[in-house]
């Protein structure tokens, strides 16, 4: 079977995947992984969390499961990180499947969004989301995750890890896609993305947040499956 690799966005982890490898698992053979500092993989105490960082990671996961020219969904964080990937190790990735994934990150972008990962305001106001983070990342590295998450975010804003002369430039067929109701990544970034070269495709997938628990997953899955056919 086809290989297909899923990758999860920030502050989540594989196990938001379990349903979707589910319904992909007939057609492929579905993998999955943790982002440092994420699930049950370590934080790495020597270096910042970045996208650099987990694309190294994935580079590695890759090589041992001996998979080169694969395919990728990413969510999120993750489909930035496939893009990275593609860029630097273009043998290693084929086609890409990207949802709600952030790419216009500037100064004030990056400030508004780091602005909302502070732990203590984030225990007053969303204790359930606290609680959900303190279960998939442990109870004592859930804050430091959240923490270098928001330092990444603000870098990135600083320094994007890609233009989007470098998205344009990649050989990789690629699949676009945005929830309408998405209020983390905007229609215009995506339809920047998407324009970027020839053979990009777009989806805007109707009445969807930018949450991935709350994306039609028998929709999802079709579409991958159209993609990646």
């Amino acid at each position: 079977m086809q290989p297909l690799l899923l990758l999860h966005g920030a502050l989540g982890s594989q196990a938001q995947f379990e349903a979707l490898k589910t319904k992909l698992s007939d057609r492929y053979q579905v993998y999955t992984l943790d982002f440092i500092g994420h699930g049950n993989s370590p934080m790495n105490d020597h270096e910042a969390l970045s996208i650099s960082s987990f694309a190294q990671q994935v580079l590695a996961f890759l090589e041992e499961h001996k998979l080169s020219n694969v395919a990728i969904f990413g969510y999120s964080m993750g489909g930035y990180v496939a893009l990275y990937l593609a860029k630097h190790y273009p043998d290693m990735v084929g086609k890409i499947f990207t949802l709600a994934t952030k790419f216009d990150w500037n100064p004030e972008s990056s400030k508004k969004e780091a602005a909302m990962l502070d732990w203590e305001k984030m225990e007053q106001k969303v204790p359930k989301f606290i609680q959900h983070l303190q279960v998939i990342h442990q109870v004592d590295k859930a804050p430091k995750l959240v923490k270098e998450t928001a330092e990444m975010m603000l870098a990135m804003g600083q320094q994007p890890p890609l233009t989007l002369a470098e998205v344009g430039s990649l050989e990789q067929p690629i699949l676009f896609s945005v929830g309408d109701k998405d209020a983390m990544v905007s229609f215009d970034e995506t339809l920047a993305l998407y324009k970027s070269k020839t053979n990009n495709q777009l989806w805007v997938v109707p009445d969807t947040v930018h949450a991935f628990e709350k994306v039609n997953q028998d929709k999802l899955s079709r579409e991958i499956e159209y993609f990646f056919n």
